[in-house]
């Protein structure tokens, strides 16, 4: 049940927008073993202002942010790496090439801690039939 929120500062139309969620999406599935069904989206257009070493940054120039929510413990460290290596390259490829300050964070919460559909991911695992 990940959640992803991409910040761009380049203008990006509405059918690339989705087609940017769709294979974020796609990536959160085969990249971080995710399900594809809960996987949630969101992209956000800036206008804010953006600076790099205290430089600011105009759209043409501009980076992207990336925050995406996991529980804790279900990814190892090679698969958030190859992930983040993954994102970026995704990025590029869909918006252009990318200010070196472009970051991708990625938050463990505890399974207690979220949830979707009115229960939290600690229940769910409690409730998942042993193998």
């Amino acid at each position: 049940m990940p959640y992803m929120h991409i910040t761009l500062t380049r203008p990006l139309s509405r059918d690339r927008q989705q087609v940017l969620a769709e294979a974020c999406t796609q990536l959160l599935a085969d990249g971080l073993r995710k399900r594809h069904e809960v996987s949630a989206v969101r992209i956000s257009l800036s206008q804010d202002t953006w600076t790099i070493g205290g430089a600011p940054q105009g759209p043409e120039n501009g980076p992207c942010h990336g925050e995406v929510f996991i529980t804790a413990g279900t990814n190892s460290s090679e698969e958030k790496s190859r992930f983040i290596a993954n994102w970026h390259a995704l990025i590029q490829a869909s918006c252009g090439p990318q200010a070196e300050a472009s970051y991708l964070v990625i938050h463990e919460i505890p399974a207690d801690a979220w949830g979707y559909d009115g229960h939290t991911q600690a229940w769910r695992q409690a409730r998942r039939t042993p193998l």
